[in-house]
């Protein structure tokens, strides 16, 4: 039988429908929640919580700390880096937090403050487990260019470096799992002025020739020890900001001590990319990565 010009019409009408409805059963929205406190009530950081579309009874999930970039002076934990990530792996079954911390300004200088902050959404996860059925052994880290540096540095700082936090101490803020994206993660001072962007920055307490202890518990290369979480790192060579090689001094130190850790070159790259750039999509690598380390049950820092 043939089918006239109205037929095909209701035909196609039937099938956009169709379609539209599949898609939207059966790929549910990630939750998000914006602008939830995870620090003391006097601080006005907060941080965006995106959440997988739903908690299936008696499964639990792991976590993963988001964490901007901006140079520790500037940067937002809803920017579209972080939006793509926490989206991206939200909906694969992680409970994601991208945070906003202390920021550096003229005559307010922030580190520690900033990695302790970092060190506080890890803590913050694990004391509110049981709403949102959090894996508690497996938690890992996210961030690009100054929240690659914060990355790194919260997977290899352990208590004897002396930057925890004082508050929830019962709660574990080490992580299991890592991945720095383009960050500046290999500065080896030891006694001279630092490399940018570390100099002229308002991020410290006091200066390197007051406290070069203080500058070098900030140098993630100089944490590194050979039981610290598994790495893996991002960065492009058209990166003019972060030199690439900050990536490859600190993954071959780290491999060298016995540290898990990879190193992705994207050829083409600039500093700044999310886990969809033009030049390749790295969703299916950092997914696999962290699948790898903290779906699957193996011991870790904790």
């Amino acid at each position: 039988m043939k089918l006239n010009w109205l037929s095909i019409l209701l035909v196609a009408l039937v099938a956009c429908f169709d379609e539209r409805s599949f898609a939207e059963t059966e790929v549910p929205a990630v939750r998000i929640e914006k602008d939830v406190a995870y620090l003391d009530e006097d601080r006005e950081e907060k941080a965006d919580l995106y959440l997988p579309p739903v908690f299936e009874p008696g499964k639990t999930y792991p976590g993963i700390v988001i964490i901007h970039g901006g140079g520790w002076v500037g940067g937002d934990k809803g920017a579209r880096r972080e939006i793509n990530i926490g989206t991206t792996l939200a909906s694969n079954g992680y409970v994601c937090m991208s945070i906003n911390y202390a920021l550096a300004k003229t005559g307010s200088p922030t580190f520690p403050t900033n990695i302790q902050d970092c060190k506080r959404a890890v803590r913050w996860l694990r004391k509110n487990a049981d709403r949102f059925q959090l894996d508690t052994e497996h938690i890992g880290a996210i961030g690009g260019s100054a929240g690659g540096h914060l990355t790194a540095l919260l997977a290899v700082s352990g208590p004897e470096v002396g930057l925890d936090p004082e508050e929830d101490a019962d709660y574990s803020c080490r992580i299991q799992a890592a991945v720095p994206m383009y960050p500046h993660c290999a500065s080896t001072w030891e006694g001279k002025v630092p490399p940018m962007p570390y100099t002229n920055l308002p991020m410290f307490t006091k200066s390197l020739t007051e406290a070069p202890d203080l500058w070098d518990s900030a140098s993630p290369i100089k944490q590194l020890s050979k039981d610290d979480p598994p790495m893996l790192i991002l960065h492009g060579t058209a990166d003019t900001t972060t030199p690439l090689r900050q990536s490859t001094l600190f993954n071959e130190e780290a491999k060298r001590i016995g540290v898990p850790s990879e190193l992705i070159i994207i050829e083409g790259a600039p500093h700044s990319f999310h886990l969809q750039p033009k030049q390749q999509d790295l969703r299916q690598e950092v997914i696999g990565f962290f699948d790898t380390h903290l779906k699957q049950k193996k011991e870790g820092k904790g």
